[in-house]
């Protein structure tokens, strides 16, 4: 699945995600690795792909579980302001190996997500060069590149963000 996010909900690390009731009481969280395009480009071979990347960093692809059943998409449940986490830090391409990187996710000091970079469903070329083929990517643009198991709405009952 692809989706956007508005550049609106992107946040600095350690900001608050502002949560109104009143719209919605499913928020969700998912850790993520997010590639930093360094050379934009369109039709991006994924034998080519990595020489587009500058670097990594991470986002928490927060999201109002409830938005997204309500409208039957994804844009109003992952856009709400704040719901995009950054940060703190990004690296090089060179100071990454894909091979052996993890992403862990830890809510109030519970861990809940805690995967293999190389388990992603899809890697990082075929991402890159998928998205290319109809959408023109430029230097600075962010792809993150989906959840590992362990978000909210996978518990029984659902463990959202309060």
């Amino acid at each position: 699945i692809i989706f956007s996010k508005v550049p609106e909900s992107v946040v600095a690390n350690h900001a608050s995600v502002l949560i109104d009731p009143s719209v919605s009481t499913a928020i969700d969280y998912e850790a993520e690795l997010a590639v930093i395009i360094g050379k934009g480009g369109r039709g991006i071979s994924r034998e080519n792909a990595l020489d587009h990347v500058w670097g990594y960093t991470i986002v928490n692809d927060v999201t109002a579980r409830d938005l997204q059943g309500k409208y039957s998409q994804w844009l109003i449940g992952k856009s709400q302001g704040t719901f995009c986490p950054m940060g703190p830090w990004a690296v090089t391409r060179d100071e990454l190996d894909l091979a052996t990187a993890g992403i862990r996710c830890f809510v109030n000091e519970d861990l809940r997500q805690d995967s293999r970079i190389s388990l992603l469903i899809f890697d990082i070329p075929t991402i890159i060069a998928t998205l290319s083929q109809g959408i023109t990517l430029k230097s600075g643009d962010i792809i993150a590149t989906g959840t590992p198991v362990g978000v909210g709405i996978g518990f029984d009952p659902p463990k959202y963000l309060k």
